[in-house]
């Protein structure tokens, strides 16, 4: 019975140590964990997506769609230069009347304040409600366009917000739509192909950002060793 005792102690004792072992041995390995990559195709030409692991349920989510072709039956619906690059499903299939698709569903939004709308990234749209949770099958590129220090004061002001030095500099010299910040889930960026963007906003489109021709998109999941090869032809 003395030695189950003093062995219960030890246990007691040493249960922090042991905690935190285990979460230094843990947190690098998650640290580490792979990025996974998808290729955007349209007529227009392509891009290679990072996809971010800060974000795991609004990836996994487009993962299993990509990988159940969801969105190769969808288009890019709305382009508006200056703005975002919207495909997927419209608002409209969102319609509380409608009877929605398995697929389509509302997930809570996954805010990092490290992660915001430069151009070139990947989020996912909504509607608008309170918890500002996302449509799980639409999406959106950032176009967006460049802001002086003042513009950004004010946004910052007006929404709440806080930019860092580093995504200041990015706002100034490469652009995007930092009023979107902290109100939808940016998943993803572009890391190959930036003139993507800018090809797909040149087609022709109407009033309301609607291209005149079908704008279709194939989405694949890459293997690492697709990865590596693409990246390497940079």
């Amino acid at each position: 019975m003395l030695l189950i005792t003093i062995f219960k102690r030890m246990i007691k004792t040493l249960k922090p140590f042991i905690t935190g072992l285990l979460c230094c041995l843990l947190l690098p390995a998650i640290a580490q964990q792979k990025n996974q990559y998808v290729k955007i195709v349209t007529a227009q030409g392509y891009c290679i997506v990072k996809l971010y692991n800060e974000t795991p349920v609004h990836r996994d989510n487009f993962i299993k769609l990509v990988k159940a072709h969801y969105f190769d039956a969808t288009t890019f619906n709305r382009i508006l230069k200056g703005f975002v690059i919207q495909g997927g499903d419209p608002d409209s299939l969102y319609d509380k009347s409608k009877t929605l698709k398995p697929e389509q569903k509302w997930i809570q939004p996954e805010f990092n304040t490290a992660l915001y709308h430069k151009r070139g990234v990947l989020a996912m749209g909504r509607d608008d409600n309170k918890e500002k949770a996302s449509f799980t099958t639409q999406i959106y590129f950032v176009d967006g366009k460049t802001y002086a220090n003042d513009e950004l004061d004010a946004i910052e002001k007006k929404y709440n917000l806080h930019f860092t030095e580093a995504q200041r500099e990015t706002y100034r010299t490469i652009g995007g739509t930092p009023f979107l910040d902290q109100s939808y889930t940016v998943f993803g960026e572009i890391v190959k192909g930036m003139d993507f963007i800018d090809k797909v906003c040149a087609v022709k489109v109407n009033k309301d950002g609607n291209p005149d021709k079908e704008v279709w998109m194939k989405i694949t999941v890459l293997s690492d060793r697709e990865v590596a090869k693409e990246l390497k032809m940079m």
